[in-house]
């Protein structure tokens, strides 16, 4: 019977695991190494205090956790990077941490049902372990460093803007609030500045539905150089404040400018240099 029993608690366990895949896209060629990233320290001690006699120590998942905060620290910079190159660096960096806080990592985790995989010792089980912030995003990070062992940098870097990056940003972008760096219309403003070009005009062109629940519609019109009365782009949101629909309006100007206005402060650098900013 007890023989029984530990073939059908490891087939729950894998097929658990496998589960786990499933919702990260990816199955994972050494199997080993997902189950260390799901191994909290707890638990390898615990396994290790049943061997004393044993010189081979369990692994946990506290390395796979500092290089998968490495690599998701590596993919978001990179992102934001390409995303938003009208951003300064202060502005790129609040975002980053936003993205990689554990406040924001936790959401991730438990969206994964993370804990319902962890290992634990008994006594991080009893504490209710599988629901603690720590344990949650140390997991998440684990399995991200153990997913980049696997398989490489591409691999994790499709996890990491699918779950982690790509619907934050979304979510940011559709309310245009939460976060200093959603403040598109500052960002704007500054930007036309840099470059020398006529301020953008903001205009309210809908407004609908009751008191209590309105929808208004904003469009920026970002004037031709020299402002002669020419438009050049029209962005246009819409918002339930007025405040939304600027902001969502503005970073559609700013995306525009930013593919199709070049630098003014310099030449493009040479391929392969960078120049950094005065």
């Amino acid at each position: 019977m007890p023989v029984r029993k530990t073939v059908f608690t490891q087939r729950m366990k894998s097929r658990n695991i496998s589960e786990l895949e499933q919702s990260l896209g990816h199955s994972f060629t050494r199997q080993d190494l997902l189950d260390q990233a799901l191994t909290h320290s707890s638990h390898a001690r615990e396994l290790e205090s049943l061997q004393p006699q044993s010189s081979t120590r369990t692994g946990d998942n506290e390395q796979l956790e500092l290089l998968g905060d490495a690599v998701l620290g590596l993919v978001t910079t990179e992102e934001l990077f390409h995303r938003f190159p009208h951003f300064r660096e202060g502005e790129l960096s609040k975002l980053r941490a936003h993205l990689v806080s554990e406040k924001h990592l936790i959401q991730v985790a438990r969206q994964l049902e993370l804990g319902h995989y962890l290992r634990l010792g008994r006594g991080e089980e009893k504490s209710g372990g599988r629901s603690k912030t720590a344990l949650l995003v140390d997991g998440l990070e684990a399995v991200l460093g153990a997913m980049y062992v696997d398989s490489g940098l591409e691999t994790v870097r499709r996890v990491i803007l699918q779950h982690i990056i790509g619907p934050e940003l979304e979510r940011i972008a559709h309310n245009g609030k939460g976060l200093p760096l959603t403040d598109y219309k500052s960002a704007l403003q500054e930007k036309l500045q840099a470059i020398g070009r006529p301020q953008a005009s903001y205009i309210l062109v809908k407004e609908l539905g009751p008191e209590h629940s309105k929808t208004f519609t904003v469009e920026v019109r970002l004037h031709a150089p020299g402002n002669h009365g020419k438009t050049e782009f029209v962005g246009r949101a819409e918002g339930s404040t007025k405040k939304t629909a600027e902001q969502g309006a503005a970073r559609q100007v700013l995306e525009h400018l930013a593919s199709t206005t070049p630098d003014p402060a310099a030449e493009p650098p040479a391929k392969g240099t960078t120049r950094a900013e005065s």
